[in-house]
């Protein structure tokens, strides 16, 4: 004979409320954070949520589905993806100043504006939004066009 099924509600799943996780002040900043736990993940460290001192309101994961996704949407490229890589590998952005870097920091910033939006949208990035990328400068030629 099996026991009577009672009516009692079920606990509710606990969740860890938004209000104790700190979202990030930019993009860049949750990038930073990202490429450090996917190197981690990679050199063989395991993932485990609200383990670290900071809570944090996503895993590294679902912000590597937002850059998927604006790859996906055509509105980076892989050029974008390769310098948010190399870079983020380095936990520095590149320098505009530096001859050799000003094309890595003009991809970086233009990947970090598209990055923005979709990451303040998921309520991961909480902070003064980032200025929108300047208008391409036209710089005359100095020789002769004939």
């Amino acid at each position: 004979m099996t026991p009577p099924r009672t009516t009692a509600p079920r606990p509710a799943a606990t969740f860890s409320p938004r209000s104790r996780t700190e979202a990030f002040r930019n993009a860049e900043e949750a990038w930073f954070w990202t490429m450090a736990a996917l190197i981690a993940r990679r050199d063989g460290a395991r993932i485990v949520s609200g383990a670290g001192l900071v809570q944090r309101p996503c895993e590294p994961d679902d912000v590597v589905k937002c850059l998927d996704r604006l790859y996906r949407q055509r509105r980076i490229d892989l050029q974008h993806a390769r310098i948010l890589r190399i870079w983020g590998e380095r936990q520095q952005a590149p320098d505009p100043r530096a001859p050799r870097e000003g094309g890595d920091a003009r991809l970086w910033r233009e990947a970090m504006a598209r990055l923005d939006w979709p990451l303040r949208v998921k309520g991961i990035v909480d902070g003064p939004a980032l200025p929108m990328p300047e208008s391409a400068d036209i710089i005359s030629f100095p020789g002769k066009l004939r």
